[in-house]
Formats: structure tokens, C-alpha cells, sequence
């Protein structure tokens, strides 16, 4: 072979090894020695059942193998404070590109952080405002600007030629007092006239001022008549008033009009002066922007008396007190009670009357306090009696101070759940200084600005008017707010405010700003790994959001989409379908190629619901409400004072696009309002009127997808309560009963059974420096958690180690005739997780799989007939096949008489309702209304419901 040959061999394998990015022997988590050719510049979507290893092969091979080598490629001084990024269990990875990560779980929860901050357009607006801002008294609200002393006298000269003028110097401005110290000054220095209060007095009469009476005081330095010439003399004379009075001026015309001129910003009316202005007079996360009261949080949290007194009905003796540290008061003989008690014979009141019935004096003293005016309290302690003077503070004020006082986090929390967000009252929740909401730009402060909707921002960026100065300085900055603004539009978030909190926004929400972001960096030759990026969004939006990620492909990068969406499958260049079952089933390629391909393939369950040969029923006959709960007046967030009545017995879907307040409905104000007054719960609803209907049920059950524990310590068999069982059942064996061992010898969370050397975890944490942490398995219990003897207790022959390692398909059989045990596992089968280990840890439970796990715990329980269960989307990361058994599951729930209500977008959840309420008919302030209600087929005869448009499709196919 001749070298240009070669060369030529060399030069096509480069370039085939840039086409694609080629995984060998992926074996993380339960991949099974996967090998795939992922193409590069792509729109590529992963696919397969929860759990079949998407997620592995995305995240925890190609991400954390991308994030890694870029690490690597770091000094070592750089790389001690990032920490080092462990290997993933792969051969090798080649053509791999920078990786990008944008998932659900890396939202900033901190109240300070917004999705102005976020996206950083919000920086862009402080540059804006600090450089093209017009600044305005904080107290008159007068603009206000700084001029040079040629400016003034520029201004000056453009008065009408002959016009008689003289010029002020303001030296006092609303202070009491006679300031005859002043006028004599004024009078030694040779001045000759001075205006006090609007009149003119001569300085070498006697002039005796009220003391008690605040005065405006002005010296009269020159009088002029404009004319060419005057310039010299009329700048001499205004720089002597800018001395006198500390930079202002004021020069009255003589017909009664007077022009003020600043050197400083300051307000010559009011006095006030204000700091140049910076970007960093914006930042309500810098002490020169916050205000000084909140921090620049925008809110306080306090103790609210409906929290600490929830039921105003009940008299103090039958505990109406619910607040930390006066529970007791019910007790005779607690220093509480004995408080109470002196309240009650100094004031005449009993302690027996219901709450609501005390006059408001009384109330206000519990409260509030006494004022300062003491009562004698006769309490007798285990040191004595005695009678003590006490100034009762109020409850209010006691229950802060402890829970200023106290060390214990735990109490600190338990504290805070008796208090409330309000508003700060110096800024009303506007966050910055009242100097920074006095600057404006187009007649808008940056709170105003902040607080539109991107959809209304759009408009006003687009409409604003301002000056050719303005215009000159602001054009760069606003190109690029204008830029990022838009995009956030384009990816279907035009509902949103910048000054929206994070912590608020849902999982997909966060990841298509991020998503937003992104676009608005213009990076190329980069991989970004999108975790479901259409959770929450609307049918409608889909296609806003594919636009956006086709705009990064085309822009020359990677997208690699760990999705279950049909829309996208469809617009994807390529799908990957990993399976072909979950867990220990799944971990391999199945079928890869287009959504085409994907159809044709027999063995992929994906392609066979793509294609029809596989769907979910819809059901023969809709079933009837046995009942209504009427919300009315629902005014939460942007419900526009609504009633809505949600059927019992039945499962009903609220739907609506984005951002149109379904979750400020059921979850702010149903939830909320039911956990309150059913499951004593020290929440506080949304803003509504009434709810009338609660007394026909008995609890309601809120199931999302949050962790069902955050340790490995928690596992499926501890929350779902079969290890209690399984526990006993070891405890009963010929065995233990022969050792004498309890139940609790089989916990690996306390002294006993477990293996002291790794505390009951099974595994060593080994702390490296400059390397990530080492986690090695126990030497003495070989990572079964357990000690020899423990281990020694067998019952049909396996160990508790054995059974906690035992899947739920494999532990069904092994307790098959042991019902009480067997029915809870059957439930963990029945939801789809048929997969996972009875003792896996619950920190590598995806957000599906613990949502689904909490449903089996309630499939589970004996039913009464008047639960309320609440969902909030709960198909997230659910292929179609898992949506299939979770309806099932839905609908098992609503047979036994009880209620479900779901928050969904998931066209197959919807059409199997018994009940549809579409909320809309936009996002934002065009949401926040009932548009269409009744049975699928009746809300998809509504001509305006976008919901109705897209389900009549579906019901169509059955």
C-alpha cells in the first residue's frame, strides 16, 4: 500500500470516527455491554421503558464520560476544588463531543434566583437601566438629573431675551427652627435679599421666624435680565448657589414659575439626593440594589394566627392554642396554663369560650401582649411555688423569640411550619431600594419591566420609545435583550415573568429556559443531552419546542433526547430504543433507525404503539359522579375568579396548556384546602371563596413524583411496609425464637443485627484527595449489611440479605403463601415495577419509579370509598407502555368510590377520563378560565378548546 493511500485510509477513518460518536461495552448500571453508533449533528432520541437504561446510557455514560475528559484536561490545582468525576463503566467512547447537560434536577431552588437571573437577561436590563435610566424622586416622584454648571447656563439663556431672572441658592428646605445664625451669616457675607417661605424680606431688617414652623429658605445671590453677554457673570453667580446650597439652584423667572437645576442627583423640591447609579443599584442580591428591610428577598416570614390557632371555634382548654411551646396550656400545672390563667382573672375572660367569641380586646392581648402591664402568675414547679410578675408578651411575640433562640434545626422548622410568606412592607415584594424603582426607562421601573409576561415584554421592547440619546447608548444592550427574550417565547414559556422565583417552575420548565439559554449562547460542535424536555408542555407547543432544538442541530451540534414523546419521535433524525424490558430485562439496543423503521421492527414495544398494533383502549362507557365539590371563586395566581365543580367517585383530568392555572387550582387551592381541614395539615390555601362538598370525603393523598426517601437507607420494602412483615416473619422462625431475637434484630438501621463496621449500610466511604470518593463494599459483612448471626437465620432457605436482593417478580413467588406479605408486593408488580430490588436504595429510583411505588403503597391499603387522590403529571418519564399499565392503575384507584384527580397533558391519560376540565384559554394572564368541561367526547366537540382540537384525534382511532 503506497503512503498516499495510507494517508487517505487514516484520513477516512478520522472522518468517519467525526460522523459518529461510538459507545463500546457500556455496562453502567443495567446496560448490558452495550455498543451502539450514535450519529453526531443529529436530532437523535432515546427511547424504551422506564427503567430500561435510557438515562444510563445518556447521563451516566455519554455526559459523565464528555464532562469528565473536559476535567481531565484541567490542571490538577483547577481539578481540587471541582472534584473529580468518577469513570462510567465503559469501554470506550470515541468521536465524543463537549457534553452539555440539561435535565430536570439541576433547577436552583434559592429563593433569590429568578428566571431573570437565570437566564441572565435580567443582567442585561440592570446594564440598561444604569446607563439609559432616568432617575425620579423616590418621595414626588419629579425627575431628576445632574447638570454641569455650562449646561445651566445653557438652559438659562434660552429664556426669552429682556426676561428678568434671579437666581436662588435653596439653603434650608422644610426644617423648623428661627436659623437666625444663617441669615446672619448671609448678611456678613454681603448678601442683600433672602426669600423665606415665598416672600421676599430685606437682610438688614430684623426677620423673627416661628421656631416650631418648618421653613424654606432661599438666598438671593443675583438678579440678571437675559441678554447676550450676561454668560460670564450668570456662570460666576451660579457657581457661587451651588456652593451656597450644595449643588442646587433655583432660578425664578419673576411671573412666578421657577426652573430647579441639580449638580447631584438630588430632588430639589424634597432634599433627597441619590447615589450615582450602576448595575449594581439593580441587584436585589447586593446590599447597594436590596432593600434594606427584606434583603432583597421581596418577603418576610412571620407567624401567621391562622396557623397557630387553626380552629378558632375550639376554646383554649380545648386546645384551639396549636403553636410550639403552648400545646401544654391545656394542662393544669404548666407554667403555659398557669400565664393563661392570670390573663384570664386580670382580664375577666374564661378559657372555656370558644376563640371566636372573645371580644377583640382580648384577642389582641393574647396576641399581642398586655402592653407592658404585668399580671401576677401563681405556678408551682418542681422547685417550689411562688407568685411571679409577668409582662406578657403575646403569643407572637413569644413564639419568635424562640424560635430566634433556638439552636436545634429541627425546631427551627418545626417553627417555620406555623408561619408564613408575607410581603416586605417597605418595598411591597418589589425586592430593591425605593431609589432604584425610581428610575425608568420608557416610563417603567425594572420591577415593572421584570414582572410582565415574556409575551407582553416582547411588546413593549418592541413598542418602546426612546430618546436619540437613549437610543445611541441602549441599542447594543437591547439587541440582546430582545434576542433572549424571544427565545424564551420560542420554546413555549411566554406565560413567564423574569421575575418569576425558580424554585416555582416545573421540571420542564426549568429545562427549557436552560434549553433557552442555550440557544441564546450560539455554541457549535457541542453535544446537549435533554432530559424529556416536553414535560408539562401542551400538544400545541410541541412544535415551538422542536423548532428550537432543530435550531441547535442545524446549528451544528449533537441532540441527544432521552424522550417518550410521539411528536418527537417522529421530527427526531434517528431513535434509539433501549429494552426490551425495565431493570435487570432491559440494557439493550432493540431497534434503532426513524420513527419509520421503528414501526416495522416485531421486537420494539415502542415502535408497535407508534404504529397502532399496540394502543390504549379507550374506555366502552364513562362512569357517572357520585358527587361534586364546588371551589368557589378561585383568584389564585392568575385564575380569574373562577367556580369550578370537581365530579367524586370518578377520575377526572384537568387540563389546559401551559401556564393557564391547573396547578394553581388543585394543587395551591384543592390540595391545599383538603390537606387543611381533612388531614390537619398547617398549610395555607390559595386565594378562593369556598369549597363546599368536603364533608364526603375523608383524606386526600397527594402522589408526585418528589424521592420516597433521600438516603440509601430507604428502599421500596421500608416504604411501601412489607419489611415490617418480612421482618416478623423472620422474627417467627424456629431459628430466632431458638436465639431469642425480636423483629428488630433484622433492621439494619439500629444496634443489633447489623454489621457495626459499615453501620447497617453495606458499603465504606473512603474520602480521596484530588480523586472522588472510593465507596468499597464492608470487609466484614461483604456488603450484606448484616452480621454472621443475623445472617445465620434462614427462613425457606434464604437469609434477610437474600430476600431484601430478591426482585419483586422474584420475592412474589417466594412469598406466594404468605398473603399479607404477598398482596403488597403484588401491587409493586401490578404498577410495572416488576424490576427492581426490595432493597435497592431509593436515591436511584428515577421520579416515575417513586411515583409508582407511593401508588402500590396506596393500591395496598384497604379502601373507604371517600379518598382523594391528587397527581400531577404523573406520566412523566413513562413510555407508552407504562402510561398503558398506569391508567390501569388510575382506574383501579376510582373503582372502589374514591376520586382522582390528574394535572396531564398526556393525550392517552385524557381520553380514558371520566371527566375533563380545560382550563384556558392561554397561559398567563389569557389563562386562568373554565373554557370546556364534561366526558372527552364533549370537550372535544368545544370549538375553543385547544385540548378538545387534539384528544378528538385520539378518540377518533379507537
Amino acid at each position: 500500500m503506497t503512503r498516499i493511500e495510507q494517508e487517505a485510509e487514516v484520513s477516512a477513518e478520522i472522518k468517519d470516527k467525526k460522523r459518529f460518536i461510538r459507545i463500546r461495552g457500556a455496562n453502567e448500571n443495567n446496560l448490558k455491554n452495550l455498543s451502539v453508533d450514535i450519529p453526531r449533528d443529529q436530532f437523535v432520541v432515546l427511547t424504551g421503558l422506564s427503567g430500561s437504561g435510557k438515562s444510563s446510557l445518556a447521563f451516566d455514560t455519554i455526559y459523565a464520560e464528555g464532562q469528565r475528559r473536559y476535567m481531565e484536561s484541567l490542571s490538577s490545582y483547577a481539578r481540587q476544588f471541582l472534584g473529580q468525576m468518577e469513570k462510567p463503566d465503559v469501554e470506550s467512547i470515541e468521536g465524543l463531543p463537549p457534553a452539555i447537560s440539561i435535565d430536570q434536577k439541576s433547577t436552583n431552588r434559592n429563593p433569590r434566583s429568578t428566571v431573570g437571573t437565570v437566564t441572565e437577561i435580567y443582567d442585561y436590563f440592570r446594564l440598561l437601566y444604569a446607563r439609559v435610566g432616568i432617575p425620579h424622586c423616590p418621595k414626588c416622584g419629579r425627575e431628576i438629573s445632574k447638570q454641569t454648571v455650562d449646561q445651566m447656563v445653557d438652559q438659562i439663556m434660552t429664556l426669552p431675551e429682556r426676561q428678568k431672572i434671579q437666581l436662588l441658592a435653596p439653603v434650608v428646605r422644610g426644617r423648623k427652627g428661627t436659623h437666625a445664625k444663617l441669615l446672619d451669616q448671609a448678611r456678613r457675607s454681603g448678601y442683600v435679599r433672602v426669600q423665606i417661605d415665598g416672600n421676599l424680606y430685606e437682610l438688614s431688617e430684623e426677620i423673627k421666624l416661628d421656631k416650631n414652623i418648618k421653613h424654606n429658605i432661599e438666598i438671593v445671590v443675583d438678579r440678571l435680565i437675559v441678554k447676550p453677554g450676561i454668560e460670564k457673570r450668570l456662570s460666576d453667580s451660579i457657581e457661587t448657589v451651588l456652593e451656597l446650597a450644595d449643588g442646587l439652584l433655583v432660578v425664578d423667572t419673576m411671573d412666578g414659575k421657577l426652573l430647579n437645576f441639580s449638580q447631584s442627583f438630588s430632588c430639589p423640591d424634597c432634599g433627597i439626593s441619590i447615589d450615582e447609579i450602576e448595575p449594581r443599584s439593580f441587584s436585589f442580591n447586593n446590599p447597594f440594589g436590596a432593600c434594606p428591610q427584606c434583603l432583597g428577598l421581596g418577603y418576610k416570614m412571620e407567624f401567621d394566627v391562622d396557623l397557630m390557632i387553626p380552629d378558632k371555634k375550639l376554646s383554649i382548654n380545648e386546645g384551639a392554642i396549636a403553636v410550639l411551646g403552648w400545646q401544654s396550656c391545656t394542662t393544669q400545672g404548666s407554667f403555659s396554663r398557669a400565664i393563661l390563667d392570670a390573663l384570664a382573672r386580670e382580664y375577666d375572660f374564661s378559657l372555656d369560650t370558644p376563640f371566636c367569641e372573645y371580644p377583640k380586646k382580648i384577642q389582641d392581648i393574647l396576641l399581642h401582649g398586655t402592653g407592658g402591664h404585668s399580671v401576677k402568675v401563681y405556678y408551682k414547679g418542681q422547685r417550689g411555688e411562688g407568685v411571679y410578675d409577668v409582662a406578657f408578651p403575646g403569643l407572637i411575640r413569644n413564639v419568635e423569640q424562640r424560635y430566634r433562640e433556638t439552636g436545634s434545626e429541627t425546631m427551627k422548622q418545626e417553627y417555620e411550619s406555623f408561619m408564613r410568606i408575607t410581603p416586605c412592607t417597605a418595598c411591597k415584594g418589589q425586592r430593591l431600594k425605593k431609589e432604584s424603582l425610581a428610575v425608568t426607562v420608557a416610563d417603567k421601573n425594572i420591577y415593572e419591566v421584570t414582572n410582565m409576561s415574556v409575551e407582553k415584554l416582547l411588546a413593549f421592547l418592541k413598542d418602546m420609545k426612546l430618546s436619540a440619546q437613549q437610543e445611541l447608548i441602549g441599542k447594543q444592550i437591547l439587541k440582546e435583550i430582545r434576542a433572549r427574550v424571544g427565545f424564551l417565547s420560542e420554546v413555549g414559556l411566554e406565560y413567564l415573568s423574569l421575575g418569576r422565583a425558580t424554585g416555582t417552575l416545573s421540571g420542564g420548565e426549568a429545562q427549557r429556559i436552560r434549553l433557552a439559554t442555550q440557544i441564546g449562547s450560539g455554541l457549535v460542535g457541542v453535544a446537549y443531552i435533554l432530559d424529556e424536555p416536553s414535560i408539562g408542555l401542551h400538544q400545541r407547543d410541541n412544535d415551538k419546542l422542536l423548532g428550537a432544538l432543530m435550531r441547535l442541530r442545524d446549528l451544528g451540534n449533537s441532540l441527544i433526547v432521552v424522550e417518550h414523546d410521539e411528536d418527537t419521535m417522529c421530527a427526531a433524525d434517528c431513535v434509539i430504543d433501549i429494552g426490551p424490558g425495565a431493570g435487570e430485562h432491559g440494557g439493550q439496543l432493540v431497534a434503532m433507525g426513524t420513527a419509520e423503521d421503528l414501526m416495522k421492527n416485531e421486537n420494539s414495544v415502542t415502535g408497535a404503539y407508534l404504529s397502532g398494533r399496540l394502543k390504549i383502549p379507550v374506555p366502552e362507557v364513562r362512569k357517572e359522579p357520585t358527587g361534586f365539590l364546588h371551589i368557589k371563586g378561585a383568584a389564585e395566581n392568575n385564575l380569574k375568579h373562577i367556580d369550578v365543580d370537581i365530579p367524586l367517585g370518578v377520575m377526572t383530568c384537568i387540563t389546559g396548556v401551559s401556564g393557564s392555572g391547573k396547578s394553581s387550582l388543585v394543587n395551591e387551592i384543592l390540595y391545599k384546602r383538603l390537606a387543611r381541614d381533612l388531614n390537619r395539615a398547617r398549610v395555607i390555601p390559595g386565594k378562593h371563596d369556598d369549597i363546599l362538598g368536603i364533608d364526603q370525603l375523608d383524606k386526600v393523598i397527594n402522589i408526585d413524583q418528589s424521592p420516597i426517601g433521600r438516603t440509601p437507607r430507604s428502599n421500596p420494602a421500608t416504604y411501601t411496609g412489607v419489611f415490617d412483615q418480612i421482618r416478623d416473619l423472620f422474627a417467627a422462625t424456629a431459628d430466632a425464637k431458638a436465639k431469642g431475637y425480636k423483629k428488630g434484630r433484622f433492621s439494619f438501621n439500629v444496634k443489633g443485627g447489623r454489621c457495626e463496621a459499615c453501620s447497617g449500610d453495606g458499603i465504606i466511604k473512603i474520602e480521596m484527595h484530588f480523586l472522588p470518593d472510593v465507596y468499597v463494599p464492608c470487609e466484614v459483612c461483604k456488603g450484606k449489611r448484616y452480621n454472621r448471626e443475623t445472617l445465620e437465620v434462614k427462613y425457606k432457605d434464604k437469609s434477610i440479605y437474600d430476600v431484601l436482593n430478591m426482585t419483586v417478580e422474584e420475592a412474589l413467588t417466594f412469598f406466594e403463601n404468605v398473603p399479607s406479605i404477598r398482596r403488597k408486593i403484588e401491587t409493586l408488580y401490578d404498577v410495572g415495577l416488576s424490576y427492581i430490588r426490595l432493597g435497592q436504595p431509593s436515591t436511584t429510583l428515577s421520579g416515575g419509579e417513586a411515583q409508582r411505588i407511593k401508588l402500590a403503597t396506596e393500591l395496598s391499603k384497604r379502601s373507604t370509598g371517600k379518598t382523594i387522590y391528587i397527581l400531577d403529571e404523573p406520566t412523566t418519564g413513562l413510555h407508552f407502555a407504562d402510561v398503558h399499565k398506569l391508567i390501569e392503575i388510575l382506574r383501579r384507584l376510582s373503582e372502589g368510590g374514591n376520586t382522582v384527580v390528574v394535572i396531564e397533558h398526556n393525550l392517552d391519560v385524557i381520553k380514558t377520563a371520566d371527566y375533563i376540565i380545560d382550563i384556558g384559554p392561554e397561559g398567563g394572564d389569557r389563562g386562568g378560565t373554565v373554557i370546556a368541561k364534561g366526558t372527552p367526547e364533549e370537550v372535544a366537540d368545544s370549538p375553543v378548546s385547544y385540548t378538545g382540537k387534539y384528544v378528538k384525534k385520539y378518540l377518533e382511532q379507537k
